[in-house]
């Protein structure tokens, strides 16, 4: 799925000229997003329902893990497949899509009957979390001003950190509701159904929504559609130009191929090292371990010693955390830069996780499972909200706009398909082992550590700054054929 500003590799950015409406760019932006928000709400929501179905299906170990990530291998099926279907329906129908498999996902989920029901709707709503992945920045990527697409491409994290605050929210209003997300609540179903349940509600917004946002220009001049093209790019860059600009589209998708994984390979042979950064860039994004505390943390802080309803409390202040921090670095991601905030957060991340590898290992094996008191048990959960901090700010909306701008346009779909499978992969990887070494939380915690460490010093060396940059000058990161 190639996107981007449709100009020779030599001339500036389409979107880059013009007086057009950047209101209705960031309405577009906001509404494009929202498939993060229902991912966010669909990898979260099993924070709260996830004790709840390790005793109401009796799954332990790495049966409750591989329910819980299951979502994930759907979400690295959908992000592999998003691009080639784009190309051929539109960025719309795949949104609309991406909606559907939410919404069937929730209904699936509330009144799963067995395990491998739930695992099944699970891996429908993933399919949904993964197209949404792909989809959404391509999307804003295609439709943004260069001087503010790293603000608009931020937008879908500021979604997904929505969308995980959302989940959790609920899943504490309900628990609490319920008196357990266990406990029965309405019409005889328990808390945790409910929880599964609320998603089917902003999935039908999403919906609705996508059906009031134009298609993306270059998708309508690459099937031909000029006229539609022309009246969606008059209002996002204003009539200055206008002939100019749709020749240049034109011109860019008279030298493409479609959407193909041969692509990414150079003519002697070997993947492309642009590709190499963006699946690493995806891969160390998970393995530092964010999604441990937003899929595990109820379990986290029962074992510092908090109750159910406590734990859950914790959690929404951590999403709160994450917003407000998220926030921040839209404003900071096109003053000081993409590697900048990387490497900042990148030391923070070290620094917070190495503090709770340490906290852990003097906590007590109560059945099985570590226990922390006293100043101790407050540190790690200091330590925790700094991690999410870090991440929050940086390796969290950052990696999302790398992917959405950093590949040339030839390769940009396949590589932005790849990288975000090779995330979802990564997610799964950490999530289905985390319950085995939850009675070695000093090993876990170290193990993330030591990936954030990693992540570091390969910012440093391999990271380009694509800070003010058109999409076309990406063009230099591969040589034409």
């Amino acid at each position: 799925m190639t996107h981007g500003g449709g100009s020779t590799a030599d001339g500036p950015s389409i979107f880059e000229e013009g007086e057009g409406n950047s209101s209705r760019v960031v309405q577009i932006a906001i509404v494009a997003a929202m498939g993060g928000l229902l991912f966010g709400y669909d990898s979260a929501v099993i924070n709260g329902a996830t004790k709840a179905i390790e005793g109401r299906f009796d799954i332990h170990g790495y049966t409750l893990g591989f329910a819980v990530a299951s979502a994930l291998l759907g979400a690295a099926a959908g992000a592999m497949t998003a691009g080639r279907i784009a190309d051929r329906i539109g960025r719309l129908r795949v949104m609309q899509i991406a909606a559907v498999l939410f919404f069937l996902s929730a209904i699936g989920c509330a009144f799963a009957t067995h395990t491998w029901i739930l695992i099944l709707f699970r891996v429908v709503g993933g399919v949904g979390v993964g197209v949404a992945s792909v989809i959404a920045p391509a999307y804003i990527a295609e439709v943004s001003p260069a001087r503010i697409r790293g603000r608009l491409g931020s937008l879908q994290q500021m979604a997904i950190v929505l969308g995980i605050f959302l989940s959790l929210l609920v899943d504490w209003l309900l628990g609490s509701l319920a008196g357990g997300a266990s406990n029965d609540l309405w019409f005889g179903l328990e808390a945790w159904r409910w929880m599964f349940l609320v998603m089917a509600i902003p999935a039908i917004v999403y919906g609705v929504a996508s059906t009031m946002i134009p298609e993306s220009p270059r998708y309508l001049v690459s099937r031909h559609r000029i006229p539609e093209a022309r009246k969606v790019l008059t209002m996002l860059l204003g009539e200055k130009n206008m002939d100019i600009t749709v020749t240049r589209i034109e011109q860019s998708l008279a030298g493409e191929e479609k959407h193909s994984w041969r692509d990414l390979v150079r003519p002697g042979g070997g993947i492309y090292p642009i590709v190499w950064v963006g699946l690493l860039l995806s891969v160390f994004q998970q393995a530092v371990g964010i999604n441990v505390i937003f899929y595990y943390s109820n379990m986290l802080w029962q074992a510092v010693g908090f109750k159910e309803s406590q734990s859950n409390l914790i959690s929404v202040f951590t999403s709160i955390v994450n917003v407000i921090v998220t926030i921040v670095a839209i404003m900071l991601v096109d003053r000081i830069g993409r590697r900048p905030l990387l490497l900042i957060g990148s030391i923070g991340m070290a620094f917070s996780l190495a503090t709770m590898a340490v906290c852990f290992s003097t906590a007590e094996i109560v059945d099985g499972k570590p226990s922390l008191t006293g100043v101790v048990g407050v540190l790690a959960l200091v330590a925790a909200n700094l991690f999410v901090i870090f991440f929050g700010v940086s390796w969290g909306p950052v990696v999302w706009v790398l992917l959405g701008e950093m590949f040339p346009n030839r390769i940009r779909g396949a590589a932005l398909s790849l990288a975000a499978a090779a995330q979802w992969a990564a997610n799964w990887a950490i999530t289905v082992t985390f319950p085995k070494m939850e009675g070695n939380l000093t090993l876990a915690y170290g193990l993330y550590a030591t990936f954030a460490l990693l992540s570091l010093f390969f910012v440093y060396r391999f990271v380009p700054e694509t800070k003010g940059k058109s999409l076309e000058d990406m063009d230099g990161n591969i040589p034409a054929r």
